[in-house]
């Protein structure tokens, strides 16, 4: 093996521990310590590659956010062919697909976007910025399809959608809770999905005659 290989392979290994350190335990409980004493990692090793859990945490979001775009990118061009409500819903569901492989992440991606360090907010958003894109390019793409409200411009409502993305895993994992729906059960899960979606794009009242 060479250098550069045993290189990568440590560093490999430093993520895979970083990545299940901060799944787990959130941000504020990890230290560079634990990391190393609970995965067998030498200080030394670690303290070569890295100099403090800010810039592991950091490795570990732009891993997240990598994985994801690339995955994003490879589907969302024959979602946008589907009919407006399943290609949305579909689109929203490849996150949640997503993270039912890697549960792990999963915390880490909801403390990047929601609850980031405050010292890290500005990084974690330019690391962030070619996934938000992705999908801005796909929200874009299906409000052109749309037919809209007068009054809606396709540029707002590209916006809109934009939030029910951002908030879907959210709004998804509650209503999993208060019915009991479980994770692994991916055809409750698509009807969740359309239920939300339903209600976001085509409201809860009646309109007036």
């Amino acid at each position: 093996m060479t250098q550069k290989e045993r290189q990568e392979r440590s560093r490999r290994e430093i993520l895979r521990a970083a990545m299940e350190e901060f799944g787990t335990h959130g941000y504020d409980a990890v230290s560079m310590e634990n990391i190393c004493a609970r995965h067998g990692i030498s200080k030394g090793m670690m303290y070569h590659y890295y100099s403090n859990k800010d810039e592991l945490f950091l490795l570990c979001v732009g891993t997240i956010f990598s994985q994801l775009q690339k995955e994003i990118e490879s589907r969302a061009p024959s979602l946008v062919e589907e009919e407006t409500l399943y290609a949305i819903r579909d689109f929203c569901l490849l996150r949640e697909a997503y993270f039912q492989r890697s549960p792990q992440q999963e915390l880490v991606f909801e403390t990047a976007l929601l609850r980031p360090p405050r010292q890290l907010a500005e990084a974690i958003h330019t690391l962030h910025r070619p996934l938000y894109e992705v999908n801005q390019r796909f929200f874009h793409a299906i409000a052109a399809r749309m037919t809209l409200r007068p009054g809606l411009s396709g540029e707002k409502v590209t916006r809109y959608l934009e939030c029910v993305n951002t908030y879907f895993w959210q709004l998804a994992a509650q209503y999993r809770a208060e019915t009991g729906t479980p994770v692994q059960d991916v055809h409750s899960l698509f009807q969740v999905a359309e239920e939300l979606l339903n209600l976001t794009l085509f409201g809860v009242a009646r309109q007036p005659d």
